[in-house]
């Protein structure tokens, strides 16, 4: 293998919190009596704060405000201080990984403080030599900046790095990267635009982590 580093999405990747976030918001709604627009939510996975909101506040106007603040009180409730299951494959993919002497980050568009008691809580933080958030960069995902920063802070060309990920608007994050990308869908398949980027899409780790094994990339 010529990789020098192995970059992660988090949520819906490492960890199974998209079906946890999204029912929270579910209950959310309700409570605020405000209806449950599934495709609105659908559309800010992977997305960092400031592109949520921007989402948000056009779909639920004023009525988000209180919408956010019975959301956040839910989510915060839970992944503070319970740890999130692991998706089905991880532990043998980093820790193949680190047997290989591959550097591992997460490019999370989390908050730092969250994404850091996730991953502690997940029993992952001892795997990641680098965590890069998305209140780090100006630009979230879909565009590069968030990976291109984390190349940077493991020192490794962009190039050289492999990038995993789950929804539609980090594998763009990704690709723009020039990074070679796997998607792995979570509650999301891909869009016909995403599918044209010739990245290679599987259905677990374990087939990634089969397909690294056996040389294969998506440039093959």
């Amino acid at each position: 293998m010529n990789y020098q580093a192995a970059i992660f999405d988090m949520d819906g990747l490492l960890l199974d919190t998209e079906r946890v976030c999204m029912q929270i918001f579910k209950e959310a709604c309700e409570v605020q009596n405000l209806p449950f627009l599934e495709q609105v939510y659908l559309s800010i996975i992977g997305r960092n704060a400031a592109g949520i909101e921007v989402i948000f506040r056009k779909a639920y106007g004023n009525d988000l405000d209180r919408l956010h603040k019975e959301w956040r009180a839910r989510y915060d409730a839970i992944v503070k201080y319970q740890a999130i299951p692991v998706k089905d494959g991880v532990v043998e993919l980093l820790e193949w990984l680190k047997s290989q002497g591959i550097p591992i980050a997460v490019a999370t568009s989390t908050a730092k403080e969250v994404a850091m008691k996730k991953l502690e809580l997940a029993g992952l933080s001892r795997y990641i030599d680098s965590l890069t958030t998305g209140c780090e960069v100006m630009n979230g995902k879909p565009d590069p900046e968030i990976y291109l920063l984390a190349a940077n802070r493991l020192n490794v060309d962009p190039l050289k790095c492999l990038a995993f990920e789950d929804s539609n608007n980090g594998v763009r994050s990704a690709v723009a990267a020039n990074m070679v990308t796997y998607q792995i869908p979570d509650l999301v398949e891909p869009c016909e635009e995403v599918r044209t980027f010739g990245h290679a899409i599987v259905t677990s780790l374990h087939e990634a982590l089969s397909e690294l094994k056996r040389g294969k990339t998506s440039e093959a």
